[in-house]
């Protein structure tokens, strides 16, 4: 059964006519010519379309995990071996001794997009990055509420009450004022959400009062720009000319979208797409056994988990919450969904994170106790519990629907009947619209590598009340641990802290940690130049066909 929610229904009709408005659809379910894309070019499958091209309005699939880099850059990047951020639009930055002002110079001369409905006249100034932050943080802007007006990770993170101000000092100098010092303010800034708009387009739309282009006709200064959409078929990238860092190898890449005749894997393997993301662990076998496919295997931070509506009579109990989690036989889903390519969560965090406090004393398969939790709980007669399941396979969960069958066996064996809703989307703001739902099978990929982008943007009181913890769970000792943990300026006082706030986890689970996952993608051996990274997909500019 899937459900959609108003909400998801109306953001994508909003994209849907945007498009036909400005005339960029080429012709709704054209086949896509490989052979012809393949002479300066690739084809990229294995993700759902996006709803909105703009990374600020969401908080997890295509649009931010993999286009953002491709059409957008942010003042910072990542490091993919260090975690720590890096030059990008900005090629310098200082920070006061109070650790509430930051002050970036940026790179002169960065072009933005040429597309058939902008022409840029100027390259990238400080009023560009004012511009592209204040819409986040301020409700008076005149884009804030375009697109609705929610930016899920940036509230997540609590943005909206960090920054103070945003204030262009001169052309390429913008200084940042914080209401308080933040450890993560430079990693989170340099995420594939953080990106940078252009003030000179967005002006144009004020004028033509299409504001809703900025989100559906994107401009940016990113690699490639967006040449055609066609809604549940592909989206085609071309080459920037002008990019900053030198023009891309390829001239396009075609993200085919499109879920009618035969599945991504049929695809990569009779050369109807060239690069394969995210594939099931059941299908790694047969792309390792064929020599014209190169498969990578990347370590990822992120964690498949339950999310407990604790606001359900039986789930606010939270020794019911702990029988689900030691129902679960965690090996038996690394088994039988991740062929052994995974690893079991000991944590919400992984174990590659500086503050990973792995338990498994309380995170372990053990049903007699289960059981005896459900008896002491008033449940020895059994309880029936609804769980929303996704249809995308993810990095963190290769096979959301096998893992779910596998769990609904587990909390049989307990006496809980569980009732499986399929469901195709990605978002937590749609996702807990859904009435009815107990449990959520999800999971979380970091967008940086501190440990609070676990932490606050899934089980945080400020995330609550924006809609977006699944869990509907709130402890303001958790709380108080994270906001100390972001201003103490010793590591090991951050350390000790998260440790805390971990064992707050482990005695109330309102998430069940499940698995880690590792980041598959497969490629046509022709095809080289591919960037790793733990969090996102990493820009296409230096992919190149050799052969």
């Amino acid at each position: 059964m899937c459900f959609k929610s108003q909400n998801y229904m109306k953001a994508f009709i909003q994209l849907t006519l945007s498009f036909v408005a400005a005339g960029l659809l080429a012709g709704c379910g054209e086949e896509i010519s490989h052979e012809k894309i393949r002479q300066n070019g690739f084809v990229f499958c294995g993700q759902a379309g996006p709803t909105t091209f703009n990374p600020q309005l969401v908080d997890s699939g295509i649009t931010s995990e993999t286009l953002s880099s491709q059409l957008f850059d942010t003042l910072l990047t990542l490091d993919a071996n260090t975690y720590q951020p890096v030059a990008s639009l900005a090629e310098s930055w200082q920070v006061n001794e109070e650790g509430t002002e930051y002050i970036f110079t940026l790179k002169p001369n960065v072009a933005f997009q040429t597309t058939s409905w902008f022409t840029p006249s100027r390259t990238l100034t400080a009023d560009d990055v004012v511009f592209s932050f204040e819409r986040i943080i301020d409700t008076n802007h005149p884009f804030h509420y375009v697109g609705g007006g929610l930016y899920p990770w940036f509230t997540g993170i609590d943005l909206q009450n960090l920054l103070v101000d945003v204030q262009a000092l001169d052309e390429l100098t913008v200084k940042f004022t914080l209401a308080r010092p933040n450890n993560t303010f430079l990693s989170n800034i340099a995420t594939s959400h953080a990106v940078i708009h252009s003030k000179e387009y967005a002006n144009q739309l004020l004028l033509s009062d299409d504001l809703s282009m900025i989100d559906s006709h994107p401009v940016g200064t990113g690699p490639f720009y967006l040449d055609d959409y066609q809604i549940n078929d592909l989206v085609r990238l071309k080459r920037h000319s002008q990019y900053w860092a030198g023009q891309a190898k390829m001239q396009q890449v075609v993200f085919d979208i499109s879920h009618r005749g035969t599945g991504t894997l049929a695809k990569l393997l009779r050369n109807e797409c060239d690069v394969l993301t995210a594939p099931r662990s059941s299908q790694i076998p047969t792309i390792e056994n064929h020599d014209a496919i190169t498969l990578t295997a990347d370590p990822a931070m992120n964690i498949s988990f339950i999310a407990v509506n604790t606001a359900h009579k039986a789930l606010s109990d939270s020794r019911v919450r702990k029988a689900l989690n030691y129902a679960i036989n965690r090996q038996n889903i690394l088994d039988s969904v991740y062929y052994g390519t995974g690893s079991q969560a000991y944590s919400v965090l992984p174990p590659s994170s500086w503050a990973y406090n792995g338990d498994s004393i309380q995170v372990r398969y053990d049903r007699n106790y289960a059981i005896a939790l459900l008896h002491d709980a008033g449940y020895s007669k059994g309880l029936t519990l609804n769980m929303s399941v996704p249809l995308e396979p993810r990095s963190y969960n290769p096979s959301p629907r096998k893992t779910a069958e596998l769990i609904q066996a587990n909390l049989a064996e307990i006496g809980i009947t569980l009732n499986l809703f399929m469901d195709d989307r990605l978002d937590r703001s749609e996702v807990k619209n859904i009435d009815d739902m107990d449990l959520y099978l999800t999971g979380w990929i970091a967008n940086t590598g501190d440990p609070d982008n676990f932490l606050r943007p899934l089980l945080s009181c400020d995330s609550k009340r924006a809609g977006l913890n699944v869990a509907s769970w709130c402890d303001p000792d958790f709380d108080f641990l994270l906001d100390l943990a972001l201003e103490v300026d010793k590591p090991r006082y951050r350390l000790n802290l998260y440790k805390q706030a971990q064992n707050i986890l482990n005695e109330e689970f309102p998430v069940i940690p499940l698995n880690h996952g590792m980041q598959f993608q497969a490629h046509d051996n022709s095809l080289t130049g591919f960037k790793a990274s733990p969090f996102h997909a990493q820009p296409f500019d230096s992919i190149e066909r050799i052969k």
